[in-house]
């Protein structure tokens, strides 16, 4: 190397294209021989970078090139190993480095030996973190033992902690590595670097070595760069170093203002031992280039805030902005969509190219989906995790169901996934799974696969014809769950947990859980994962394993082959560097976002971090204020943000703010995407609104049979009661749903009927019989737990109320019995849940209510009939056995009463002194009158069945179907 020779540093100033300048410079330099030209060697950060710089050299090349060298030297962020020639096979051996996923597993083991009870999958993110840290101090060649000598007086206790623990591990981990042979990656990249650098200080390379966008300030990277930037045929050209701003400007950046987009340049260049005014501008351009004038209005929108208030003073930008515009939408759904019309309105111009550059995955994710309405493929580059692929989210799937013990929410789901067959075609399973989803609605059952068993079997009478129907297609889905839970359940450690996983999908999916890229990627992680697990954290928390999958699914990337659209592009930030696009779209500029709220690091505090020098958790907001700048040196440039997430409003990004505020405002494109967006899929002209439903059926289709309690409903929503009688439609219950009305109702009823049947009211039976339908295997024990007492306590209330009436002469003679008669030219027809005979002979009509009973007000407006009408049966010898006049009409309410500490009430409609209290001697004639209007309208007459004729009183469950919303006009 040639000595005392002035370092060869450039820069492309980022309103130019970075690898179409570079492709363009380094052809006059070194182009004229070809062979000689092949021959060098270009150092780029990543592989995407070698990417966009090899597609440069390609649209430079009129007669064809042999193109030079591209290696990827590494970048931390995106974990790439350093390129196989800068480790060739006659250098001094170098252990190997250990396995990404390998030091994973061991650093939570680690961890749970300092931290006692800690479960597998909080291990395995806390080792995340902590291999951070280590790639840091590598990275930074920080010793270790360093940690123990930093001040941590002023830190908490739980600092303090976090310290002691660390320092013990990493006490723990050079042993590890011996013991396995290997070392860090980070630290044999070091070695690999510091190796290079000294064989091409001795013996500088024939060909030309250029180091191209690295902007690392690793210091053996730097180290590295130093000596490229001093080689007789070497240079560096940096991405976007700002060769205008003053010194004093300059000299603040670099005291400490690590958000500036210069901040990481300023430490790299210090690293090299380059001074900025040795820094050339690389004297090359390019077609895709924009205005100069942008990147030192750029340059002025990052200032220092120290420096802002020059802002005041300076003169507006004018034309700096040019071709950059922006807006702003309502909503997330709403940038995807401008978005997407952006980048198709690229392609009508032949040969523009577009591209969306975004650190938001939802965004980008929704753009790739818009572009598929006009069959445009966008690959986004920065992948996606294995756990959003079909294979990754059943193996979740899986493992949820697995451990909820098979609760119906997660087997369901684990069911209905698109590659689950188990071994039948396709329409089969899903037709046993779909009868299943049917008969599993309502109250979690028992634990396990015999629980859901046990629920089919014995479940309340009101499910039993759907439960039968769904008994045959589940001891097909048994048949093949039932291995997969008897191999989870006999493992005993992490690997056998894998294994068993691994032949569960298999059994599930077959070979379609193994097939394509995210089938095969799925594939070697099990197989690393079993082989290298047994060095792992004990797993003794099964409920963690599905937490822990996460975290290795999470932790791998699906980076899609090149085979999308070749003028579209959609990046990460990490992929956008180096780029070039005639149209580039930042997408995503909210705080939180762009830039993104800086990790916590559970293992170093902001204190112990400055004092290590170590970057700090802004570093990343520079280098993305960085990425920022770099992408709008485009010749066209969109900026979008939404004023809201999905959960509450949001800050626009400083980059945004700063920008905005120096250009004075930028307008939107001419095109506006915005509007295009909200009228796309928007309907032309006012909102159509729907008519208050009110079907009307002829006569012969209208029932001539209805029951006391459909009267009532009947009165209340004519509409409701046509849609679950004629149209027979019912409510569906939500899987795992809480124990409501009809559960409660269904198992009392029961307790009720066999404790007068059998055990003839004995005051000390009804608990007991409480007792025995809550233990019935197909009901869930915490269900049983919570509310055995409060039934149990209910039970007694009614059975003491019992007692007391029977020693007053008042005796049950009938429970839980079905009558009828023909009335008004109709069947009526009711269940009586008891009725007794009084000490005058009369009857008492008791119905037992597990909620409130109806108001005084409501039998008034004569929508509660349902006891008189029962008095109407039983005075017409409906009832078998029973006789005699309708006296008495009881409420019997087990809820808990409102500022009373027991259960139970009872209540009468023709008792009170309520302004709406009937008649007891006229009550049954009232209620036939009323209920023979209601016949003469809807079943013997054609009146419509008209929606919510009393809504205060109606019941919710046909709102959807009726289009509730839409008649009444909460929709518009």
């Amino acid at each position: 190397m040639a000595e005392g020779r002035r370092p060869q540093v450039s820069s492309i100033p980022p309103h130019r294209a970075f690898s179409d300048a570079l492709a363009t410079g380094l052809l006059a330099q070194f182009g004229d021989d070809r062979l000689n030209f092949a021959r060098g060697l270009i150092l780029v950060p990543n592989n995407r970078a070698a990417q966009a710089v090899t597609a440069a050299f390609v649209r430079q090349a009129e007669s064809g090139l042999l193109l030079p060298r591209l290696v990827a030297i590494g970048d931390p962020e995106l974990g790439e190993r350093t390129g196989a020639m800068l480790d060739p096979a006659d250098a001094p051996a170098i252990p190997p480095a250990i396995d990404p996923l390998r030091r994973r597993f061991v650093l939570a083991r680690l961890i749970q030996r300092q931290r006692s009870g800690l479960n597998a999958a909080e291990a395995m993110r806390l080792a995340d973190d902590l291999g951070r840290v280590l790639d840091q101090l590598h990275i930074e060649r920080i010793a270790p033992k360093a940690l123990r000598k930093v001040d941590t007086g002023a830190l908490s206790h739980h600092w303090q902690i976090s310290l002691d623990q660390l320092s013990a591990i990493l006490d723990d981990w050079p042993s590890e590595l011996e013991r396995l042979g290997a070392i860090d990656l980070s630290d044999r990249r070091n070695r690999l670097l510091d190796a290079v650098a000294g064989r091409w200080r001795d013996a500088p390379p024939t060909g030309f070595v250029v180091a191209a966008g690295i902007s690392t300030t690793a210091p053996a990277i730097a180290a590295l760069l130093a000596v490229i930037a001093r080689l007789p045929k070497g240079q560096i050209v940096l991405a976007g170093l700002d060769r205008a701003i003053d010194d004093e400007e300059w000299d603040t950046i670099g005291k400490g203002e690590e958000t500036h987009p210069q901040h990481h340049l300023h430490r790299l260049l210090e690293r090299m031992s380059v001074a900025r005014g040795e820094v050339r501008e690389w004297r090359w351009g390019s077609d895709h280039d924009a205005r100069a004038a942008r990147g030192k209005a750029l340059s002025e929108a990052m200032a220092p805030a120290a420096f802002t208030p020059r802002w005041a003073d300076a003169p507006r930008p004018g034309r700096a902005f040019e071709g950059v515009h922006a807006i702003e939408l309502s909503t997330p759904a709403e940038e995807a969509q401008a978005i997407a019309i952006a980048l198709r309105e690229a392609l009508e111009t032949e040969g523009r190219t577009a591209a969306l550059v975004t650190p938001d995955r939802d965004l980008a994710a929704r753009v790739s989906a818009l572009l598929k309405r006009w069959a445009i493929e966008a690959d986004d580059s920065a992948g996606r995790p294995l756990s959003a692929s079909l294979p990754g989210a059943l193996l979740l799937a899986l493992a949820e169901a697995l451990a909820a013990d098979f609760a119906p929410a997660p087997l369901l789901a684990l069911l209905k996934h698109p590659l689950v067959t188990g071994g039948l075609e396709r329409t089969a399973w899903l037709a046993h799974v779909r009868v299943l989803d049917l008969a599993l609605r309502g109250p979690r059952p028992a634990p396990g696969l015999e629980g859901v068993s046990a629920a089919l079997r014995e479940g309340d009478a009101r499910t039993q014809r759907i439960r039968d129907t769904a008994q045959p297609g589940w001891e097909t889905i048994r048949a093949v769950l039932d291995p997969v839970a008897t191999a989870y359940a006999a493992a005993n450690d992490l690997p056998a947990h894998l294994a068993a996983l691994r032949d569960a999908l298999t059994a599930l999916a077959g070979d379609a859980v193994w097939a394509r890229q995210e089938g095969r990627t799925l594939a070697d992680l099990f197989a690393d994962a079993e082989a290298l697990a047994v060095d792992g954290p004990a797993l003794s928390d099964r409920q963690s394993l599905p937490l822990l999958l996460r975290h290795l699914l999470d932790g791998v990337s699906l980076r899609p082959a090149q085979g999308g659209h070749p003028r579209i592009s959609i990046y990460g930030l990490i992929e956008a560097r180096l780029q070039t696009a005639d149209l580039m779209i930042l997408g995503g500029l909210n705080e939180g976002v762009w830039p993104g709220l800086p990790k916590p690091d559970p293992w170093l505090a902001p204190a112990i971090r400055r004092a290590l020098h170590l970057p700090t958790l802004e570093d990343r907001i520079g280098r993305e204020a960085h990425d920022l700048a770099g992408a709008m040196g485009a010749p066209q440039v969109l900026l979008t943000r939404a004023r809201r997430d999905a959960r509450s409003p949001v800050n626009a990004s400083r980059f945004w703010l700063r920008i905005a505020t120096l250009s004075g405002g930028l307008a939107p494109p001419s095109a506006r995407p915005d509007r295009l967006a909200r009228a796309l899929d928007s309907h032309r002209g006012a909102p159509l609104r729907s008519t208050q439903p009110a079907p009307a059926p002829p006569l012969a289709a209208r029932p001539k049979k209805i029951s006391v309690t459909q009267v009532d409903q009947l009165n209340a929503d004519p509409f409701a009661w046509y849609a679950q009688t004629i149209l027979n439609l019912s409510a569906l219950d939500r899987v795992d749903a809480e124990p409501g009305a009809a559960w409660r109702g269904s198992l009392i009823h029961a307790a009720l009927e066999t404790w007068a049947k059998v055990d003839a009211y004995a005051p000390d039976a009804l608990p007991r019989r409480i007792s025995e339908a809550l233990a019935t295997p197909g009901i869930h024990p915490l269900t049983r737990a919570l509310w055995e007492p409060r039934l149990c306590e209910a039970a007694e209330w009614i059975a003491a109320q019992v007692t007391k009436d029977r020693e007053c002469g008042r005796v049950p003679v009938l429970a839980e019995e079905r009558g009828e008669i023909d009335y008004a030219g109709v069947r009526l027809s009711g269940v009586a849940d008891r009725i007794d005979k009084t000490e005058t002979g009369t009857l008492a009509i008791v119905d037992y209510k597990t909620g409130a009973a109806p108001s005084m007000l409501q039998v008034h407006l004569g929508l509660a009939w349902q006891l008189a009408l029962l008095g109407l049966i039983a005075e017409r010898g409906g009832f078998k056995g029973v006789s005699g006049r309708s006296e008495r009409f009881e409420y019997w309410s087990l809820a808990r009463q409102s500022g009373k500490s027991g259960f139970g009430k009872r209540s009468s409609p023709t008792e009170g002194k309520s302004e709406h209290t009937r008649d007891k001697d006229h009550f049954v004639a009232e209620a036939a009158a009323a209920f023979t209007r209601t016949v003469e309208r809807w079943l013997t007459g054609a009146e419509p069945f008209k929606a919510k004729l009393h809504p205060e009183y109606a019941y919710g469950d046909y709102d959807h179907l009726m289009r509730l919303e839409e008649w009444q006009g909460r929709n518009d």
